[in-house]
């Protein structure tokens, strides 16, 4: 008698694991900050997110902080 479907592993799809993701950090601001941080996403050369621009934002805000 043969195997039967319980005994064969599942295959995964997709592409490996790149160690998973990081925990999302949920962040509450009010209408003008977000309206200021959409200006400043659209002055920059190349058109990103509105979380990437917030991460850019940070670090640009630490860089400061620490001189």
């Amino acid at each position: 008698m043969g195997k039967s479907n319980r005994d064969i592993p599942k295959k995964k799809r997709g592409p490996p694991s790149q160690g998973g993701r990081k925990p999302a950090q949920l962040v509450r601001m009010d209408d003008e900050l977000t309206s200021a941080i959409d200006q400043w996403r659209q002055q920059q050369d190349n058109e990103i997110s509105r979380a990437e621009a917030i991460r850019r934002l940070v670090e640009l805000g630490l860089k400061a902080k620490s001189k």
